[in-house]
């Protein structure tokens, strides 16, 4: 790995136009409410790992077009208070896995919400949520990133993205959880998530996106050979009628324009080799973030960004946001 993106001094200062369809706003009123017309529906039921510390709960709830969709909650044991809820999506192919796999918030003493993304883990983790929806759409490239890529409607980030939305309210909806104090977090496409979870809820209080995917989709793919953002290239390679098509549709899933419009304080971090998710592309959202911001940069790391280095920043971060 080497350097390979604008220098440190131009990232810093790098905020493109946004490319923002007329509608945007119009067309994501209209996609919650609809949503929203299934009821949430979230069931917590209790799953015994024989854990101490912690309690677990397998979540069920609806998320886009009332289907349903997993995830976990897990509680610290020992409190007595409501809990801030720190909700985190995953990275790109992941699945849930295991409760006893994401102790590090609750050990904390967070509640932690982790989201299931739908029709995807068979990659590095077990996922437990089918994509249920059929667009019976354009052909794709393979993997998730072409799925409806040319109508805005079918495109497979609107399920995801609404469910995120869903997931956060579902979390709201448990009784030990203090819905005043939300944060989401996620790394690489869990970052993406973060940052229009956090553009669609305007009263999450905080957000905190690692090494970020899915923003500044065109530069992405004109400087990055690495997938997935090559699955968008591909396509456009053989569908080369279709490339204005495509872009557009994106221009509705870009977490630029939804950093634009993230009120919550946030703490990015991003990666100066990382040639997965550029850095141009991170620092365009985090330059147009429209609340309190602060970013974490490393400099010698790739994809795997800050690791630890950025978890105990992000604990620094939520214990002065939440004294």
């Amino acid at each position: 790995m080497a350097f390979f993106d604008l220098s440190l001094d131009e990232l810093k200062t790098y905020k493109p136009v946004r490319t923002e369809p007329a509608d945007f706003n119009t067309f994501w009123a209209n996609t919650l409410a609809e949503a929203r017309t299934f009821p949430l529906d979230a069931k917590f039921e209790k799953v015994e790992y024989g854990l101490v510390a912690q309690e677990t709960f397998d979540v069920t709830f609806n998320g886009f077009g009332g289907q349903p969709i997993k995830g976990w909650l897990i509680l610290p044991t020992q409190h007595k208070v409501k809990l801030p809820v720190v909700v985190e999506y995953i990275g790109y192919g992941g699945g849930r896995q295991f409760g006893f796999n994401w102790l590090f918030w609750s050990s904390a003493g967070y509640a932690h919400f982790v989201m299931d993304t739908r029709g995807q883990g068979s990659t590095w983790s077990a996922g437990d949520t089918p994509d249920l929806y059929a667009d019976g759409g354009n052909a794709h490239f393979p993997g998730s990133m072409t799925k409806g890529i040319l109508d805005p409607q079918h495109y497979y980030y609107r399920r995801v993205f609404t469910d995120a939305v869903r997931a956060i309210e579902a979390a709201r909806s448990h009784p030990d959880v203090d819905a005043s104090r939300i944060a989401v977090t996620g790394g690489s496409q869990g970052g993406g998530i973060t940052i229009a979870a956090a553009g669609l809820v305007p009263d999450v209080s905080a957000a905190m996106p690692d090494v970020p995917f899915l923003c500044h989709y065109r530069r992405a793919t004109e400087i990055s050979d690495s997938y997935p953002y090559k699955e968008i290239a591909e396509y456009c390679h053989t569908h080369r009628d279709k490339v204005e098509a495509v872009f557009n549709t994106l221009s509705y899933f870009d977490g630029v324009n939804f950093s634009a419009r993230a009120k919550a304080r946030t703490l990015f971090s991003v990666a100066l080799m990382d040639q997965v998710c550029p850095p141009s592309t991170v620092f365009a959202a985090f330059n147009h973030w429209a609340g309190e911001k602060d970013i974490k940069v490393y400099p010698y790391n790739g994809h795997e960004g800050g690791q630890s280095f950025q978890d105990l920043e992000k604990l620094k971060f939520l214990k002065s946001l939440w004294k």
